[in-house]
């Protein structure tokens, strides 16, 4: 029982995991669940209460049954108790203290990673302003490699989107060659398939591959296919270089996504023996977002914000090179509009860096949320100073296949020039030797792109 007075009137929380739901910053699907502070000096006096609870205790208090799911059991049995002993000691609310402090550098951060449990990254996180949010997760460095090396201190790399409705190859090399005269694409170029069937998947590998071989890209490329899938495009020896797949933070939602433990291990496994990467081979790239679990009907009754930390436990354990937060995607029953969405990204994305994950966010709504660009620019602004590791780029910020909001490669520019952001640094060399970018920093002009690119988007144009 957890408990705290706030003037005449005492609140009691029964257990850890309600004390969790409480005490996190409204959003609409907590409400859905029904586990959501009903008063606003309800969920102050669960954050009172949560600052006091000893750190320890996340590891003997699961929220959800070791014996019941199996990202519990990988989060207990994982946890390094000797990464975790320089704040053993401390209670949430001194851990928070700590955090903000000239104590808490990169190199201590880092070190900490394995031995924090995703619960005590979530439940710092609700007593964080939105400004420790930014700056505690600035200090957190994840450097991961694949064909670039990506999470450098003062670089923003971006995923290139050439999504299309119909996976029509000349529209999607189109939007690739674009994002690529933008200088997007160091992150990975991935493809949201519009039919997830093993013919079209392999068809635009081998699409993907063609376009980094001929003009020597140093980046990856990825089908957004089930993992599965994917492991059938390997055996028919397609060129794959990363393996994705959508993961959540419990046992139930991540059957509903048709996966298991085992089958992620068996699709890292298969990845990396391939061997694709040149500096490094980090090769899977997971997408998360709070709501997953709930939808899903498998949230134990856990906030959404936890569970979508626990998604990072799951994550972690495969080294992957990207991880994904695709925040405003799964609708304003989640996150209702766009305070929600801004509060939401800030948060997994701090979790995520704590955690030891490589994370990016997918900066975006959908049209029926209420919210729209403008706070998308402020999302974008605070994540490129937080130090994110990767956003999306996508033509004109509307994604044509997927039918929602997101960020363009003109954002990306914007997030590079206002803060100082420069691409991953094998990629950024390529942008120079191509003419798109020099060492200065300013792109081409539209009207002059490199021979080489330009003559292949004639050829597409008449085609």
């Amino acid at each position: 029982m957890y408990s705290h007075q706030v003037g005449a009137e005492l609140f009691r929380f029964p257990d850890l995991r309600t004390l969790m739901a409480r005490a996190t910053p409204l959003r609409s699907g907590d409400q859905l669940a029904g586990i959501a502070a009903a008063t606003d000096v309800e969920r102050v006096a669960a954050q009172a209460a949560l600052a006091e609870v000893p750190l320890k205790t996340f590891l003997t208090e699961a929220l959800i049954p070791y014996e019941a799911d199996e990202v519990t059991r990988l989060i207990i049995d994982t946890h390094d108790k000797a990464a975790f002993a320089p704040i053993s000691h401390m209670t949430v609310g001194d851990f928070r203290d700590w955090l903000l402090s000239d104590a808490a550098d990169s190199a201590a951060l880092a070190a900490l990673a394995p031995g924090l449990t995703p619960e005590m990254a979530a439940a710092v996180s609700k007593l964080c302003r939105v400004q420790d949010l930014i700056l505690i997760a600035s200090k957190c460095r994840v450097v991961t490699k694949f064909r670039n090396t990506l999470g450098l201190e003062k670089r923003l790399a971006t995923r290139l989107q050439p999504n299309h409705p119909t996976d029509d190859l000349r529209g999607i090399a189109a939007s690739t060659f674009d994002g690529l005269m933008y200088g997007s694409g160091d992150a990975v170029i991935g493809i949201n398939p519009a039919t997830d069937n093993l013919h079209a998947t392999v068809e635009l590998l081998h699409l993907l591959d063609e376009v980094i071989q001929e003009y020597n890209v140093p980046t990856q490329s990825c089908v957004l296919s089930h993992v599965t899938n994917t492991m059938a495009a390997i055996e028919e020896g397609a060129p794959v270089d990363l393996t994705f797949q959508s993961i959540a933070g419990t046992e139930a939602a991540n059957t509903s996504f048709g996966i298991t433990l085992d089958i992620l291990t068996e699709g890292h496994d298969a990845t990396q023996s391939l061997k694709r990467g040149t500096v490094g081979q980090n090769c899977m790239y997971f997408e998360t977002g709070q709501g997953s679990c709930l939808s899903a009907d498998a949230h134990h009754g856990v906030d959404q914000q936890t569970l979508e930390a626990r998604a990072y436990a799951v994550a972690r354990k495969y080294q992957p090179l990207l991880v994904n937060t695709v925040v405003g995607f799964i609708g304003p029953e989640y996150l209702y509009d766009g305070r929600q969405i801004i509060r939401a990204g800030l948060e997994d994305h701090f979790c995520g860096k704590l955690l030891g994950v490589p994370m990016g966010c997918d900066i975006c709504y959908t049209n029926h949320a209420e919210s729209d660009q403008n706070d998308m620019d402020i999302l974008l602004t605070l994540l490129g100073a937080a130090g994110i590791n990767y956003i999306m780029g996508i033509p004109g910020s509307d994604d044509v296949m997927l039918s929602y909001q997101t960020t363009s490669f003109h954002d990306a520019l914007y997030a590079r020039r206002l803060l100082g952001l420069r691409p991953a640094p094998e990629f950024e060399e390529w942008l120079d030797k191509m003419g798109l970018m020099p060492s200065d920093g300013a792109f081409t002009p539209a009207s002059r792109p490199p021979a080489a690119l330009s003559q292949r988007m004639t050829l597409l144009e008449a085609e």
